[in-house]
């Protein structure tokens, strides 16, 4: 089974066949919207800001590649 929140096209048409499947649940792309959660992501931004302020690496950076095109000494 499956449980899905992120769809290629979204919304997602109704015929979609992942629709149909009993062992398949599905959200409203909504699954990360818990006080925890949500809480988790506004901590980690703060992380990822004041790092880059202080020219180091962000720990949750998604894209490390990223800084070999742009590094962060060339942002300041």
């Amino acid at each position: 089974g499956a449980a899905l929140d992120v769809f290629e096209q979204e919304p997602t048409p109704t015929d979609n066949p992942l629709l149909r499947l009993d062992n398949v649940v599905v959200a409203p792309h909504i699954s990360s919207a818990s006080h925890e959660t949500r809480s988790r992501m506004a901590e980690m931004a703060a992380e990822n800001l004041v790092a880059f302020f202080e020219g180091k690496q962000p720990p949750n950076l998604v894209n490390p590649d990223v800084l070999k095109a742009r590094p962060l000494s060339r942002l300041f």
